[in-house]
């Protein structure tokens, strides 16, 4: 996509929003800033489930939550399969947080509301952490549902089937459809069923996150990068609609 100072960019040839009329949002760290401190303390109520779990230390839990975490695509998913626990009781666990450091985002939610057609959330958290999160943002009024993790049967995106479990239950053509993620691979599937696909990145380098995975990423599924999703939503490209 090539340098430059613009907190947006787009592929040569990138497929546009002209005739979207569905527009689905990914939830942590697309949805607020990493300021907000929302992933770090799930992340953080995981290790210690393990620990928990296991009864053992901290080290050893964070190696098997990383080794659940690129085995299964989740680490709820690795528990499921190989230890049979209660998805409900880790998820209410894992998003047991501290809600106080997220802001209201009226130019967000703005945003949002003047896209033309339907909004939806598709995550593979919590519904409950989805309502309280879009809630305390302010936004959570301006979509239509949130697809999480349960809806999917537990099957976490990237996979296939997580995707077209959203789709068939929503009703969403994907070829009219636009999807909006804060990890590049989580995009990959969207844009082969024909979406406008759109990366979200950190304004500023997130501490508690892998390098790899805040880099605006040059690669046929990805048609535009931003670090500042109300000012995409709002601008020339889409906010013309």
């Amino acid at each position: 996509m090539g340098a430059s100072s613009s907190p947006h960019l787009s592929a040569p040839g990138a497929r546009g929003f002209a005739h979207v009329e569905t527009w689905i949002f990914d939830l942590d760290n697309t949805l607020y800033p990493h300021e907000a401190r929302v992933w770090p303390q799930v992340d953080e109520r995981i290790t210690l489930y393990l620990m928990q779990h296991f009864e053992t230390d901290g080290l050893s839990a964070r190696a098997l939550q990383k080794h659940y975490y690129h085995r299964y695509g989740t680490t709820l998913r690795g528990l499921m399969e190989e230890e049979g626990i209660d998805a409900a009781d880790f998820l209410d666990f894992a998003h047991d947080i501290d809600h106080s450091a997220i802001e209201l985002n009226p130019l967000l939610g703005d945003a949002i509301e003047k896209l033309p057609g339907r909004k939806l959330i598709l995550t593979n958290g919590s519904r409950k952490h989805a309502q309280t999160v879009a809630m305390k943002l302010g936004i959570y009024d301006h979509f239509e549902d949130v697809f999480d993790i349960e809806a999917a049967g537990f099957t976490p995106k990237p996979d296939r089937r997580a995707y077209e479990l959203f789709l068939a239950r929503h009703g969403v053509a994907p070829a009219r459809a636009a999807m909006f993620e804060d990890i590049a691979k989580n995009l990959v599937v969207p844009h082969e069923l024909g979406m406008t696909t759109c990366l979200v990145l950190p304004k500023t380098v997130d501490p508690f996150r892998d390098a790899f995975e805040q880099e605006a990423v040059e690669a046929p599924h990805i048609d535009h990068v931003t670090t500042d999703l109300a000012g995409f939503l709002s601008g020339p490209v889409c906010g013309s609609l």
